[in-house]
């Protein structure tokens, strides 16, 4: 196998090894404040992601911290696109202190899966992101939005969530949605790029042609899980590559 694929991990959620993913991963969705993180938090990452050659993103979520971002709430689209608008502003700054900039944006949690098929969400999010390059689930509204306006839209494995067969997560509240063996993992996501494709929960193969893969960085494990994954996809000849341009 030749293609390459990058490899991300949520960052700066004050709740997992933040240096020792940034020296396996390819990007950092970095928590923008909402759901996790401050401002300190982001600049001690980015300047880490500088020393490792690490891309940084923009990790926006809803203004819940008590959940950790992790509850869906209807929130009017103005409200949220400001407030998308204010987490990337954040980290931008924290970035340029650290001397680089942010390279795209991802949202978390309950709404990565809002954007999934919520239109105005997915527009609000959009809009109040500017022009950066977004990462989200293949087939998503968020997506679909993204290349319509001629935007960077990127496509993403989750190699330790478990899919339906329709081809979206299954929620974090049902059994087995979080998957905790590395060698599962690992092994998906050579899966992932070998066949474009992994198992859902029913045992149907759901297409799943990413071109990042994402490792969990509040999971039990991450940095062995993170390596783990790396080694796999090198044993097996895969390049690991950010899907942006290398950071500035």
């Amino acid at each position: 196998m030749t293609r390459e694929i990058d490899l991300n991990a949520d960052l700066g959620e004050g709740v997992t090894d933040d240096a020792g993913l940034l020296g396996i991963v390819t990007s950092a969705n970095v928590a923008c404040g909402y759901h996790a993180g401050d401002e300190a938090t982001m600049r001690r990452v980015c300047e880490e992601a500088v020393r490792r050659g690490v891309a940084v993103g923009a990790q926006v979520s809803y203004a819940d911290r008590a959940n950790f971002g992790r509850v869906e709430m209807d929130v009017d689209v103005n409200v949220l696109r400001d407030q998308v608008a204010h987490q990337v502003s954040m980290l931008v700054q924290s970035a340029l202190a650290a001397g680089t900039r942010v390279t795209y944006l991802k949202p978390h949690g309950a709404l990565y899966s809002r954007v999934v098929h919520d239109e105005a969400q997915a527009r609000a999010v959009l809009d109040g992101s500017g022009r950066l390059p977004v990462l989200g689930l293949p087939g998503s509204v968020f997506l679909r939005l993204a290349v319509e306006d001629g935007r960077g839209a990127h496509r993403e494995g989750f190699p330790d969530r478990a899919y339906t067969d329709e081809g979206t997560l299954v929620p974090r509240s049902e059994p087995g949605a979080l998957l905790e063996d590395p060698d599962e993992v690992a092994e998906r996501v050579v899966r992932m790029v070998s066949a474009g494709s992994v198992v859902a929960v029913d045992g149907s193969e759901v297409a799943v042609r990413a071109e990042s893969a994402c490792v969990h960085g509040d999971s039990p494990g991450a940095v062995a899980m993170a390596r783990a994954v790396r080694e796999r996809l090198a044993a097996a000849g895969v390049p690991l590559r950010s899907f942006v341009e290398e950071p500035a």
